[in-house]
């Protein structure tokens, strides 16, 4: 049993930043993945970020990868996404995720069929 509450959404200019957090709490030692996936309207939902971790692995959507890093305090159990150099395209609901995942490092790619944790979200707006 995970419960997942994100938090840190909100408007910003392109080009500025958000920092969203994960708060994890529950059992997480059944967990090997977490991530953060994102919807627009009228899109399907997207992997933006991952990461594995018992080993610290993470992996990125193209679209985000060099401006986004996910990162997690394991003493807070908390889950973070650092979203710099924010483009219109990133105006969505972020979604975070967690659960044992075989290939947490190809889960990105996906559209979260893996993760049967998730949180309720915390919609960015960039204009």
């Amino acid at each position: 049993h995970v419960q997942l509450v994100e938090s840190g959404g909100g408007s910003v200019q392109a080009g500025g930043s958000l920092r969203l957090s994960c708060a994890a709490s529950g059992d997480r030692d059944s967990l090997n993945c977490m991530a953060w996936f994102r919807q627009a309207p009228g899109k399907e939902r997207e992997g933006v970020a991952i990461i594995y971790t018992a080993g610290g692995f993470t992996a990125y959507a193209d679209s985000v990868k060099g401006r986004f890093t996910i990162s997690e305090d394991k003493v807070k159990t908390t889950l973070s996404l650092q979203t710099n150099s924010l483009k219109s395209e990133g105006t969505a609901m972020y979604y975070c995720a967690a659960d044992f995942v075989a290939r947490c490092d190809m889960a990105v790619a996906g559209r979260g069929a893996e993760f049967g944790y998730w949180g309720q979200g915390t919609q960015v707006t960039v204009s």
